[in-house]
């Protein structure tokens, strides 16, 4: 999933892209890292300023892990974006998040 430069959600407060398991459960991983977004300090920009969240089952190359939602292997998921004191571009709908692309 790759937010273009500038257009992570707009909000007043912070944003977060969680993964839970069919159950609404956390995916069990050995990163216990379940959810991305503003707090995650660590997040890195790609050189023309977008952002990429790596949502999958296996590690990524170790220059994108930083930005890695890890999904459980062979095993269906939902993906919740959460906007906390949203602007007006999500309330109004001008503002959208980036369809998520498989890759293979």
């Amino acid at each position: 999933m790759t937010f273009a430069k500038d257009q992570t959600p707009p909000v007043n407060g912070f944003w977060s892209l969680t993964l839970y398991d069919v159950e609404h459960f956390f995916a069990p991983n050995d990163l216990n890292r379940y959810s991305v977004g503003t707090k995650s300090k660590t997040l890195l920009a790609n050189a023309d300023g977008s952002l990429t969240i790596y949502v999958q089952a296996d590690p990524p190359p170790e220059a994108q892990r930083a930005n890695w939602l890890p999904a459980p292997k062979g095993a269906d998921f939902s993906l919740y974006m959460r906007a906390y004191w949203p602007k007006t571009a999500i309330i109004d709908g001008s503002w959208t998040p980036p369809a998520v692309q498989r890759m293979d």
